[in-house]
């Protein structure tokens, strides 16, 4: 490698002394290494940081990585590893002895399968992953049997703790939509139904019976209102 020492073969067999041992030699000027392509790529830290709704905020996740040479940032995430490009092209832009860090497991995989997956394809290129928060390590020199055994354990207690979130969610909504508290997501208005709305309130129907009248929730309907406030009264 041009990083280190380089022999040339014909140089080489100049510098052997007399007994056959070889001299030190000085590695090739920068430039020439780079004419023949064998620079060395440098040795990077390099981050993997996801959220899976727009709303949701990367800060955390990149305060746990800490300073880094480059980071990958999955903002919105499809449902299949294949709509994952920033995972794509963070193992895609790996090499060997480089460092990859990720704030905890489930923010590099969803299911055990995959997590197994990514971790075998970037150690494989001789790279090694840390995550932080279950303040794991593996690499390729590290691949033993104690070394899988941890990575199924913490995957599979990570599947698990995000299999027991969403559940709890479902069950909050049903104790919710049991108490009439949950409504789902907001409900759209049709232009349609906002002129019918504005022309009844207009004409002194309370805005709730019109909201009931027409089966808009009232939120959807107050809030279409207030966007429409400058149009005036219907007819004008």
């Amino acid at each position: 490698m041009c990083s280190r020492w380089v022999y040339p073969s014909a140089t080489a067999s100049m510098m052997r002394g007399a007994r056959g041992v070889r001299a030190p030699l000085r590695p090739f000027a920068t430039g020439v290494c780079q004419a023949l392509g064998m620079v060395q790529h440098k040795t990077q830290v390099v981050a993997y940081v996801r959220v899976s709704s727009v709303d949701q905020n990367l800060g955390r996740q990149l305060e746990a990585v800490g300073d880094v040479d480059r980071v990958f940032e999955e903002k919105v995430s499809g449902g299949s590893r294949a709509d994952r490009v920033a995972l794509l092209n963070w193992i895609r832009y790996v090499r060997e002895g480089d460092v990859v860090k990720v704030a905890s497991m489930d923010r590099l995989a969803r299911s055990l399968g995959d997590l197994r997956e990514i971790v075998d394809e970037i150690t494989g290129k001789g790279a090694s992953v840390v995550f932080v928060k279950e303040q794991q390590t593996y690499s390729r020199d590290t691949d033993d049997a104690i070394g899988r055994l941890m990575l199924n354990l913490l995957g599979a207690f990570a599947e698990f703790e995000r299999t027991l979130i969403r559940e709890r969610q479902r069950e909050g909504i049903r104790l919710a939509q049991a108490f009439g508290k949950y409504t789902g997501r907001a409900q759209k208005i049709t232009a349609e139904q906002l002129v019918d709305a504005r022309r009844l309130i207009d004409s002194g129907v309370p805005k709730a019976k019109v909201a009931r009248d027409l089966q808009i929730d009232r939120t959807t309907l107050y809030r279409a209102l207030a966007r429409n406030a400058n149009d005036g009264p219907v007819g004008e």
